[in-house]
């Protein structure tokens, strides 16, 4: 078993749907949601509460800095089609991913006492894979 460090982290986008990947700069963290719906079922009689699992899902919550030299990010919250991602938790030996189409939100925010930041989720657009 292996522990990870999280400075080997990446993400990557495509700028569309079909096009081709690129690891998206300057991102400095990322968070995955990948829970699964649940639905109660109890009924009369129940010892306690049920529930049946429905769909999972998928979104990826990432930070980092504004970085003019790559606008990835714009075009692929753009694409009509929605993007590729690849989340990497680690771009070393023995790469483990996620992987799967998404819609791209992103937001920037600057402030008198910071560098520009880049804030924004991408939400599963279809089935998604993992390599972990």
């Amino acid at each position: 078993m292996a522990v990870y460090h999280g400075r080997s982290g990446r993400v990557y986008l495509a700028p569309s749907g079909t096009g081709t990947a690129v690891p998206v700069a300057s991102l400095s963290s990322w968070s995955l949601d990948y829970s699964t719906d649940t639905v109660e079922t109890t009924s009369f009689g129940d010892t306690n509460k049920t529930y049946v699992q429905g769909l999972p899902d998928v979104a990826i919550d990432f930070e980092g800095f504004y970085n003019d030299a790559d606008s990835t990010l714009y075009t692929a919250s753009r694409s009509i089609d929605g993007s590729k991602a690849y989340i990497y938790i680690s771009t070393n030996a023995n790469s483990k991913y996620l992987y799967g189409p998404c819609w791209v939100d992103f937001s920037l925010e600057a402030g008198v006492d910071g560098a520009v930041t880049v804030s924004g989720t991408l939400s599963a657009n279809g089935s998604w894979g993992v390599n972990l």
